[in-house]
């Protein structure tokens, strides 16, 4: 049996999953011993549905609490730098929602932290965890897909202008962006998951559905790095919410459903082009065991990556997710084809957000 992580988790709204989905599934790999948040009513009704015995308004207990291993950082992507940073400081491992930080630049700062401190951080990118994109990577990986020709990837999703009566929601100094890193950030890391590195981009970004700073629509041209060409569209503005991977390789087309919210999950389409590809495809996933969705996947393998060091999901992923959403925003902005990888002279380097680059 191995070792059960004691967490503490702050930031009780995106929390709940975690603990939902992910930790409480799994009693054998994680103890959820402390619960933060500003909200003393939300704090209280999450920390007695899960039996959380500690529950605190203040960060800094969390830091304090020398028998938490892991802190779980659930709070607006604002805070996400700072508080991830102040985790590793303190000698804990750090999960972190989605946007990780607001620039390649925190990113690599929390690169160099992981080694000075010796801990982890742990991104949540959970969209990858289902049985429909598992099979994918498993027939992608073994060869069978052969040459990739072509993909899009939708995010067709409804936001109004209730949705941003959250005072830090649609706000650069917030939020860190829109659509872009708050929406379509999971289906764009399954994109690269699946089909490799981005070479080129050209992008453009608007805002057009809600009075917001950020943008809720974004089209996107990518070139991949082993020269597939894929094409990327998000909104906020789909009365009907749907979510679509199709990717075109020489031998196998993969398609996903269009559940918003669970793009891994079966059933995917997998569409061999010949028998004799269908037969390799049915080798490769014979006794074939199931994957666990969402939270409950990912935190299913980040326990014992801890103790290996072998973490699914690495920092690594979160720099180049990133790093796609610093191309698009600066292809957006200068209204040209930007160029892979980006370095640390590049303009928004240090931060992609409008006033920052005033500033």
């Amino acid at each position: 049996m191995g070792r059960i992580w004691n967490v503490a988790i702050v930031g009780c709204g995106i929390g709940r999953t975690h603990i939902f989905e992910g930790y409480a599934r799994h009693p054998d790999k994680f103890r959820v011993l402390a619960l933060c948040d500003l909200n003393p009513e939300r704090l209280a009704a999450v920390a007695d549905e899960f039996n959380v015995p500690r529950r605190t308004t203040s960060f800094q207990d969390l830091l304090e609490m020398a028998d938490v291993d892991i802190i779980d950082v659930c709070t607006p992507p604002g805070l996400h730098f700072e508080q991830t940073m102040a985790a590793l400081k303190a000698g804990k491992h750090a999960v972190c929602e989605k946007p990780l930080v607001g620039s390649l630049a925190e990113v690599d700062t929390l690169e160099a932290a992981e080694k000075t401190y010796g801990r982890r951080i742990l991104p949540i990118f959970q969209y990858r965890y289902g049985n429909g994109v598992q099979k994918a990577k498993r027939i992608i990986d073994a060869g069978i897909a052969g040459k990739p020709y072509l993909g899009t990837v939708e995010t067709s999703w409804h936001r109004t202008q209730v949705y941003y009566d959250v005072p830090w929601r649609g706000k650069w100094a917030t939020e860190l962006g829109g659509v872009l890193v708050t929406h379509s950030i999971h289906n764009h890391d399954m994109l690269m998951y699946l089909m490799g590195d981005v070479d080129q981009i050209f992008a453009r970004t608007a805002t057009r559905v809600n009075k917001i700073e950020v943008e809720d629509c974004v089209s996107a041209s990518l070139r991949m790095k082993n020269g597939a060409l894929v094409s990327l569209s998000a909104t906020l503005g789909s009365v009907r919410q749907i979510s679509r991977l199709r990717l075109c390789f020489e031998n196998v087309t993969f398609e996903s459903g269009l559940e918003p919210y669970r793009p891994g999950d079966d059933p995917w389409m997998i569409q061999a082009v010949n028998a004799e590809i269908q037969e390799r495809i049915d080798d490769a996933l014979k006794g074939w065991r199931h994957v666990p969705t969402r939270f409950e996947g990912l935190m299913a393998e980040y326990g014992p990556g801890l103790e290996t060091g072998n973490l699914p999901v690495t920092l690594a992923d979160a720099r180049r997710s990133l790093e796609l959403v610093t191309a698009i925003y600066t292809s957006s902005a200068e209204e040209r084809a930007i160029d892979l990888p980006l370095k640390s002279d590049a303009v928004r380097y240090g931060s992609w957000r409008p006033q920052q680059l005033a500033g």
